[in-house]
């Protein structure tokens, strides 16, 4: 499962993101099922910032988002998204060079199975 939240964040308020973003990061990778995360910056926007964490389950997620230390560290930081879908399962994938390996959805009647 991938989570991707979105900020704008211009680089005039910028003061304290970059540190409130690494320890959010921080308190998630410590949750079991958190599989990896980064922090990035749109190269054409410096305002444009994103968060973006892999779990190996919607249900490890949600439960993460309940730990002390997310509601600490990553709350505060993950109200400032933009107000966008953020959780996406993952319905395709390939490694370098390999093949695509193809997923089913887990949401039930799914128009794209």
């Amino acid at each position: 499962m991938l989570v991707l939240n979105r900020f704008n964040i211009p680089p005039d308020t910028q003061d304290g993101f970059v540190e409130r973003a690494h320890a959010a990061l921080a308190a998630l990778a410590n949750c079991p099922g958190y599989q990896s995360g980064r922090l990035a910056r749109a190269l054409e926007d410096p305002a444009a910032w994103t968060l973006v964490t892999e779990w190996e389950s919607v249900g490890a997620y949600r439960r993460a988002l309940g730990a002390f230390d997310v509601k600490m560290y990553a709350t505060p930081l993950l109200a400032q998204t933009l107000d966008e879908p953020s959780a996406y399962e993952t319905l395709a994938e390939a490694g370098p060079g390999e093949a695509v390996v193809v997923t089913a959805s887990d949401r039930a009647a799914d128009p794209w199975r």
